[in-house]
């Protein structure tokens, strides 16, 4: 068993090349904004107050559902748009659609009784209202920002007035050309070094309303869908646990705690007739007796191992690694055993369990000769790799050890994932928020 240390590749400072990728993302989000907006409220604008002029005839609703079709696909068009300014992937909510029986009318005004639907509606009227202050603004800074750092380079083309006054002036700088320039370039420098702040304040304003409007009952519906996986994931989990305890149990310790109690029962018996044989009864029951603590110690270790409570996932992987059949190499960030780099218990255990669980496949099943393990903690994430040289095969369906395991990490939020093919190598890969 080999064990190492992770180290991570310092990256390559990018701040400033970022920081104007952003400014160029905010810049055309915004500015691009304005006309969008003002296309989208003239057209809901116009196709609302059509559709419900004319609500109490029979045209009136057709136009009123497809004025919300419209909206939906502008509402598309924004939050595609909004995914890049907010670095977050896009999010679209699932809308009602009509069943496979409905008829032509029902398919067509199946907007109407959708919720999303009358909120692209609301998102084509608000949007015009924020993005107006927005472009305003943006393009003020721009300018400022431009045309003030480059004043140097057309004063001479300014004409100016011998009667006039100037900003120079009546702050008291005089009218000379120096004057004019310093002011200007000085104001200029101010709007260029504030920019990309005031941009992404634009950007995010606007987009604010947009994932409101656009993603938030999405956004809520996904969260409550995967809480109820989790929930569910959680309840398998420990149903699987609980079964598979109840067979160790049953099967190992129980049955030796049963013969020890008839070999007692039969020494008992022996003692007055027969010592010699009482003993090598006793004897035997004494041997019973050890091989049923070791296998309660080995039941308590895939339960909650005394070492990984004491001292952490690294020293735990470590002692699980020494007592592997086959050579394992193992690296593991040894920041995960320091007092202030240790992970929430339920964090710690799930991964000393899905380590465990991974070698206890790998020795039963795999026929590899060689296994890695690794452990890194990056971004808020602890990801696991078990990778081994066998024969493949692996899967994830119920029934099997590693579905225990899948349901396991999920209900603490991760994602589990198995890579294997028939002849091998297999892989389990396991990633958890920490």
């Amino acid at each position: 068993m080999t064990t190492t240390a992770a180290v991570g590749v310092p990256a390559e400072p990018t701040a400033g090349r970022g920081t104007l990728r952003q400014l160029a993302i905010d810049s055309g989000y915004v500015l691009l904004g304005f006309p969008l907006a003002l296309v989208s409220f003239v057209m809901v604008a116009f196709g609302s107050a059509l559709g419900l002029g004319l609500a109490v005839t029979v045209m009136g609703l057709p136009i009123l559902a497809g004025t919300l079709y419209a909206a939906r696909r502008l509402a598309d068009i924004e939050r595609g748009r909004m995914s890049v300014v907010l670095r977050q992937p896009r999010v679209r909510p699932t809308y009602r659609t009509a069943g496979p029986n409905a008829g032509t009318w029902r398919r067509i005004l199946t907007p109407i009784g959708d919720a999303q639907s009358w909120l692209d509606l609301a998102h084509g009227f608000a949007a015009l209202v924020v993005s107006v202050p927005a472009f305003g603004i943006t393009l003020l800074w721009w300018t400022g920002a431009v045309g003030g750092s480059l004043y140097w380079a057309y004063d001479w083309a300014i004409p100016s007035s011998p009667d006039g006054q100037g900003l120079p002036d009546l702050l008291g700088l005089g009218d000379s050309a120096v004057a004019r320039i310093g002011l200007n370039t000085a104001l200029g420098v101010f709007f260029l070094i504030t920019l990309p702040l005031v941009v992404r304040g634009c950007a995010l304003m606007r987009a604010g309303l947009a994932r409101t409007l656009l993603a938030g009952v999405a956004e809520m519906r996904n969260r409550i869908t995967v809480l109820e996986e989790q929930r569910r994931a959680a309840v398998s989990a420990e149903a699987t646990a609980l079964r598979r305890l109840e067979r160790d149990i049953h099967d190992g310790p129980q049955q030796r705690l049963v013969r020890l109690a008839m070999d007692l029962s039969r020494a008992q018996h022996q003692l007055a007739t027969d010592p010699e044989a009482a003993r090598q009864t006793l004897d035997e029951a004494l041997t019973q007796t050890r091989e049923t603590l070791a296998e309660l110690r080995a039941l308590s270790r895939g339960i909650a191992p005394p070492i990984l409570v004491d001292r952490g996932l690294p020293s735990a992987l470590a002692a699980l690694a020494g007592r592997g059949v086959i050579p394992i190499e193992l690296t593991v960030d040894p920041e995960l055993g320091t007092p202030g780099g240790r992970l929430d218990p339920a964090v710690e255990s799930t991964a000393y369990f899905v380590v465990a669980e991974a070698l206890a496949n790998v020795a039963k099943h795999s026929r590899a000769r060689e296994c890695w393990v690794t452990v890194v903690r990056e971004q808020g994430t602890l990801r696991i790799t078990v990778l081994d040289d066998g024969e493949g095969g692996a899967h994830v369906a119920k029934g099997h050890g590693l579905a225990g395991l899948a349901d396991r990490v999920r209900a603490n939020g991760g994602t589990f994932t198995v890579l294997s093919p028939v002849g091998g190598p297999t892989e389990i890969r396991a990633e958890l928020p920490c």
